[in-house]
């Protein structure tokens, strides 16, 4: 996997306890989702782009979270939205 610049930042984070089982958006919304990502950056639940409403990358474009992690059992997968890569 390619290093980037952005994960020597990553603090440690966990997820958000408040919604840790799903999107938050989307549980909200009443809103189905495929995949789940977790924002390496402040620990939000997000939906996948194959989701219908692409939560994770709307959070990561608006709060300028860089990198997020899947949130799958048995992936450990990470990609950075800024370098376009799997980190």
């Amino acid at each position: 996997m390619a290093i980037c610049e952005h994960v020597q930042a990553l603090p440690d984070v966990d997820p958000d306890p408040v919604t840790p089982q799903g999107c938050q958006e989307c549980l909200a919304e009443g809103s189905r989702w495929v995949h789940l990502r977790l924002c390496l950056s402040c620990g939000h639940v997000g939906c996948c782009d194959s989701s219908p409403m692409r939560h994770a990358t709307a959070h990561s474009g608006k709060e300028g979270h860089p990198i997020v992690r899947s949130f799958e059992p048995g992936e450990d997968w990470r990609w950075c939205f800024v370098d376009e890569q799997i980190v």
